[in-house]
């Protein structure tokens, strides 16, 4: 299981939001590469990048950071922010990004979805972030009606084959993963799910873990290592074990 530390960057800093509200802002570093050297330092294998300021403008806003980051650190890098169309995941891709999250747009135009899919293969992620438990798009700021685990099946069926699930709740809380909803949505799916929200400790990374879910391919940590509530080998540790 991948250990995906997150590095949110809004106006070029590096960031994290408590439960997707942009009033609710934290910053942790004035540089978003400074996290990421950090991270690679640690032995990360991947990184999470969400453009908030993307996510709500439509259209990606921090490439350049993006390309800065790719280019100090030469890891992985799973992005989503504001990839409304096929033009706008290519130049994501473009700019170093080996994954692209599709949010808003898998949400709202699953067609889009799809044909993006076709073009990409493995290389495109669904994320299902859910507000009492309506799958929230639009930046988190506008419920959908939809479950996430019936969304993730319908993209599923459209040619998508991994997930993020996100309890916006729980988000950069650290008070804990909602396992119930995490198991529920990976249910609905055969292919892999990625879990992000509220993990503050070693133990809720035990816990998840321990659920056993086949499908569960890694998890998405955010501020509990910026806080330093553990470091990425424990975390990587306590998802192994």
């Amino acid at each position: 299981m991948i250990l995906y530390p997150a590095i949110d960057i809004r106006d070029g800093k590096a960031v994290r939001l408590t439960q997707g509200d942009y009033d609710r802002e934290t910053t942790y570093e004035d540089d978003p590469v400074v996290a990421a050297r950090r991270w690679a330092g640690e032995g990360a294998q991947w990184l999470h990048i969400v453009d908030l300021d993307g996510a709500r403008a439509g259209e990606p806003v921090n490439l350049d950071h993006v390309r800065r980051i790719a280019a100090a650190v030469g890891l992985r890098i799973q992005f989503g922010g504001g990839l409304r169309d096929s033009l706008k995941v290519e130049a994501a891709i473009s700019a170093g990004v080996e994954r692209v999250v599709l949010g808003t747009a898998a949400a709202r135009d699953p067609d889009m979805a799809e044909a993006i899919a076709a073009a990409h293969g493995d290389r495109v992620v669904a994320a299902v972030d859910a507000r009492a438990g309506q799958v929230a798009a639009e930046g988190w700021t506008e419920p959908t009606g939809i479950g996430p685990g019936e969304l993730a099946k319908l993209l599923e069926k459209r040619g998508i084959k991994r997930f993020i699930y996100t309890p916006v709740e729980l988000d950069g809380t650290m008070e804990g993963p909602d396992l119930d909803a995490l198991r529920e949505v990976a249910r609905a799916i055969t292919g892999e799910l990625i879990y992000s929200g509220g993990v503050g400790s070693l133990h809720d990374l035990r816990e998840v873990a321990a659920l056993d879910v086949a499908n569960l391919g890694g998890v998405i940590v955010g501020r509990a290592l910026y806080e330093q509530r553990f470091g990425l080998a424990e975390a990587r540790a306590a998802l192994d074990a």
